[in-house]
């Protein structure tokens, strides 16, 4: 098979991973336009092989680096606030629970599924990872609808700039499915067996 999903596992083909799909595919089960980033007619694929990583977004914007997840998650880290912090101490979120909105502070269209590592009553922050909307089917979720990206922590994946601390700088979160590159401003780097363990903070898009 020489076409491959992105590896996003959004979900949207109704299996719960990328690699599912493509072991559906392969029993004849799916096809390969049932991955709703799978190229129509003639127009090269933005989602296809180095041409996801090549240091533009869907827009044309250079970014200088990608942040993959830290050795043995399924996403960089995302910190949020959300608009009403105090849910988190008045529904008890903890770690492990599955909160549902959209980053409308930073004006982002799509809505995040994300498991919760760390919960904080006290400042409403949430440490999660990107997890995909297979994992609120079925209910149990909870949806804070909208909240504020504070920051990303992960492994990174170096494109045209390392990460230099004290530095705003373009990045794509790995897994973001629009393929747009964040500005933030880098406040750790730490160097690690994995790669670079870097944190961003001041997120904007």
């Amino acid at each position: 098979m020489a076409w491959t999903p992105p590896g996003k596992d959004c979900g949207a083909c109704g299996a719960p991973t990328c690699e599912a799909f493509l072991a559906l595919v392969r029993q004849g089960e799916k096809e390969f336009p049932d991955c709703v980033f799978y190229p129509t007619g003639t127009a090269p694929s933005r989602f296809e092989g180095e041409t996801l990583h090549s240091g533009r977004d869907v827009l044309g914007v250079e970014y200088d680096f990608i942040l993959e997840p830290l050795p043995g998650e399924v996403s960089a880290r995302k910190i949020i606030l959300p608009f009403r912090p105090d849910l988190v101490e008045k529904w008890k979120i903890v770690p492990g629970d599955i909160v549902v909105g959209r980053p409308a502070g930073a004006g982002c269209p799509v809505q995040h599924v994300l498991s919760v590592l760390h919960a904080s009553p006290v400042s409403g922050l949430l440490t999660c990872l990107v997890v995909g909307p297979e994992a609120s089917r079925g209910g149990g979720f909870k949806d804070i609808e909208a909240y504020h990206i504070v920051g990303f922590e992960g492994i990174c994946r170096t494109v045209r700039r390392e990460p230099t601390f004290g530095m705003r700088q373009r990045f794509l979160p790995g897994y973001c499915m629009m393929n747009l590159a964040h500005t933030g401003v880098v406040n750790m780097v730490l160097a690690k067996s994995a790669g670079l363990h870097v944190r961003v903070e001041d997120i904007r898009l």
